[in-house]
C-alpha cells in the first residue's frame, strides 16, 4: 500500500470522527434545549394556574422574615392562604420554615402563625413548623405533619415559579397536593425575573435527575428557595 493511500485512509477516518463528534455535540445541544424548553413551559404553566380546591389543609412555604415581620414575599403568600381559608378551601393552615443564621430566634413558620392570628385565623386552625431550612426540608416536615394529622389533600402556596419544583418534591414524598400561586407584588425587572427562572430551571433539573454537583448546590443556595 502506498504512502498516499495510507494518508488518504487516515484522513477519511479523521474526517468521519470529526463529523461524528460534531453531530453528537449538536444532538446534545438539541436535547438540552428541548429539555429546558419543556421545563420553562411547565414552570410557567404551573405559575399561572390556580388549582386550589377543597382540601384538608393549606400549606404556606416559607420565605424571609425581618425581625418578626413577614417579608413582602411571605406577606403575599400568607395573604393568599388567608383568602383560601376564608373561601373554606381548607380548615387548617400550615406555616413552614425555620430561622436563619442572621435572625434572633424568629422563624418563618412562627412569624407566619402570628400574622395569621392577626388576620383572625383561630390559633387551633394553625400549625406552625419552625425547623426546616429549605424547600426539601419543608416538604419532609409537611409530610410528617400530614401523616400525624391525617391530611389527605393539601393546597400548597408559594411563588408561582416555585410551585413546579414543590409539586415534584411532594409527589416523591407521597403527598397529594394542589398548587396555588401567591399574587404578584410590584414589578420584577427582566434581569431579576431571568435569574429566578434560571434558578428554578436548574433546581428542578438537579432534583429530577438526582444530580449532586457541589458547585451547583452552592450556587442554588446562594440564590435562595
Amino acid at each position: 500500500m502506498s504512502a498516499n493511500t495510507k494518508s488518504s485512509g487516515k484522513g477519511r477516518k479523521t474526517n468521519f470522527a470529526g463529523r461524528l463528534l460534531r453531530d453528537l455535540i449538536l444532538l446534545g445541544l438539541l436535547v438540552t434545549a428541548g429539555w429546558f424548553g419543556w421545563v420553562y413551559h411547565e414552570i410557567q404553566s404551573t405559575a399561572h394556574v390556580d388549582n386550589a380546591q377543597h382540601a384538608d389543609a393549606i400549606a404556606v412555604f416559607g420565605a424571609a422574615e425581618y425581625a418578626g415581620r413577614p417579608s413582602p414575599v411571605l406577606h403575599a403568600r400568607l395573604d393568599k392562604a388567608v383568602s383560601l381559608y376564608d373561601r373554606d378551601i381548607a380548615p387548617v393552615i400550615v406555616t413552614l420554615g425555620g430561622g436563619s443564621d442572621k435572625d434572633s430566634g424568629k422563624t418563618e413558620g412562627g412569624v407566619g402563625r402570628d400574622y395569621l392570628l392577626a388576620q383572625g385565623v383561630p390559633f387551633d386552625h394553625i400549625i406552625a413548623e419552625t425547623h426546616s431550612f429549605d424547600t426539601e426540608q419543608q416538604v419532609a416536615r409537611l409530610k410528617e405533619i400530614a401523616e400525624s394529622q391525617h391530611f389527605d389533600k393539601i393546597v400548597v402556596v408559594s411563588d408561582g415559579t416555585h410551585l413546579f419544583r414543590i409539586q415534584l418534591l411532594c409527589e416523591r414524598a407521597g403527598l397529594d397536593t394542589y398548587t396555588s400561586p401567591r399574587e404578584v407584588i410590584g414589578h420584577l425587572d427582566d434581569m431579576d425575573a431571568a435569574q429566578r427562572m434560571m434558578h428554578e430551571m436548574l433546581s428542578y433539573t438537579a432534583l429530577r435527575f438526582n444530580l449532586h454537583i457541589s458547585w451547583l448546590h452552592r450556587w442554588l443556595a446562594g440564590k435562595g428557595d
